[in-house]
């Protein structure tokens, strides 16, 4: 019998996924994850000591870009020794409890990163539609709790998922559909019933994504009404200016997360491709993107 029949979980191993029919070239995939990698670290970093060294970025909308920074490198760092062992060294196998570890900081990072561009969406409200009172509300002690609130509301929400999924059995096939380990992916080798990890993640979902982006849509539709109906042509431009970078990273964010988590609940294998492509987007692209496009933050203000 398979080490992954096995009921004990010390000697249980998943193996992980790659780019499946491109193995012949995964060496030069390696190459572009790498570099995608080495930009990710390299901009987030650099976002981060600007921030750090020119006092006058110490500002709440400044602090918010920090955080979505460091969650940015979490997350990075989470994903690039299972991805780069894959592709470098075909080092599939991986086991349970560092798939558990893996799993548990991953769901929590992307959490915290949607806490904090809902944070971000909030700023972008009181700057434009209560300007007077910003400095009031956004105090560096409430900004700290805000921040805080979002890690403990992170590492709440995902804790019970690697305990769920460790009092399984695993007696199916152990091939994971990824280059890194999800809840919805390892459920679905368990042989025993799974329906508390499947309500219990599409209501986390629904909780953190669903809310988050909803709140933030709203915020939008309150900076709309507030700019459309109270400043000029030039004031209103110069506002809206200041919310394209979020909005940008909103979308880059929210867009593969919400397609990705509906493949793996009601897709089939027809599109098994999009969703291993989507997979990829889902990690790799915000922590790449979010330092180019916030980058721009720095040319609207000098302008």
């Amino acid at each position: 019998m398979s080490a992954v029949n096995d009921t004990k979980f010390n000697s249980a191993v998943f193996l992980l996924t790659g780019i499946p029919g491109q193995e012949d070239v995964h060496l030069w995939i390696s190459i572009l994850f790498c570099l995608m990698y080495v930009i990710s670290i390299i901009g987030n970093s650099v976002i981060l000591f600007i921030i750090k060294t020119d006092p006058s970025l110490h500002e709440p909308m400044y602090i918010f870009l920090s955080m979505l920074a460091i969650t940015d490198l979490g997350l990075s760092i989470s994903t690039m020794p299972t991805i780069l062992g894959i592709f470098l060294f075909n080092s599939r196998e991986i086991s349970l409890d560092a798939c558990f570890t893996q799993l548990f900081f991953i769901h929590s990072l992307q959490c915290i990163e949607s806490s904090v561009l809902l944070l971000m969406a909030f700023d972008r409200f009181i700057a434009i539609c209560n300007p007077l009172r910003y400095a009031s509300i956004l105090t560096p002690p409430r900004i700290v709790k805000m921040g805080l609130m979002c890690v403990l509301r992170g590492v709440t929400v995902i804790m019970p998922l690697p305990l769920l999924l460790k009092r399984f059995q695993y007696c199916r096939a152990n091939v994971l559909s990824h280059s890194y380990c999800l809840h919805q992916d390892i459920m679905k080798l368990a042989c025993s019933d799974i329906t508390i990890n499947s309500i219990y993640g599409l209501s986390g979902s629904l909780l953190i994504m669903g809310l988050d982006s909803l709140l933030i849509l709203l915020s939008y539709v309150m900076i709309l009404k507030t700019v459309l109906s109270a400043l000029s042509p030039a004031e209103c431009l110069r506002a809206l200016n200041t919310c394209v970078s979020h909005l940008c990273v909103v979308l880059i964010f929210y867009t593969p997360e919400i397609s990705l988590t509906v493949i793996h609940r009601f897709g089939n294998s027809s599109i098994h491709l999009l969703q291993i492509l989507l997979s990829y987007v889902y990690l790799l692209i915000p922590p790449l993107m979010n330092p180019i496009v916030f980058s721009s933050l720095w040319w609207t203000w000098e302008s």
